[in-house]
């Protein structure tokens, strides 16, 4: 599976420690950056970077972090095709309804709230987790594609 990943200074470290992990784990990983840390960055800057990728790539995956992953599920949202959830710890279900019933293709994490083992697991289980593809699920995902078609 390809994955794009990137942040802002506050998931600096944090994505600069997925980004071998996955690799180790299999995944052909990409980093849209940032390339070095800069505490003035902007997370619109390097997330929308991802969430092109992903949105022009319908079979890739993306992984966003920030301080606490909202913002950056915002701006990935903004493009055609993402369903970006964020996460920041405590419930995993989240993670999994997330891909099960959402079909997201964009993980955004809360780095500071995420010691580095919960996000790797975090990523792994929902990486690992597949779209039920159930009729109800599939009916809802589309209607959520059809309102970017009224924009």
């Amino acid at each position: 599976m390809k994955l794009f990943i990137s942040s802002d200074h506050a998931g600096y470290q944090l994505k600069n420690k997925l980004v071998p992990f996955l690799m180790v784990e299999g995944y052909s990983v990409t980093d849209k950056g940032p390339y070095e840390y800069n505490p003035e960055d902007d997370y619109p800057d390097f997330i929308s970077k991802t969430a092109e990728e992903v949105s022009k790539n319908p079979e890739a995956k993306g992984i966003v972090l920030g301080y606490s992953g909202e913002g950056e599920a915002m701006v990935a949202n903004k493009f055609k095709g993402i369903r970006a959830t964020a996460y920041y710890g405590n419930n995993t279900q989240i993670l999994l309804l997330s891909r099960e019933h959402n079909d997201a293709n964009i993980l955004a994490l809360g780095a500071h709230f995420l010691t580095e083992h919960d996000a790797k697991e975090a990523v792994l289980l929902w990486l690992h987790t597949d779209f039920s593809a159930a009729e109800r699920h599939i009916r809802r995902v589309e209607k959520v594609k059809a309102l970017e078609e009224k924009k």
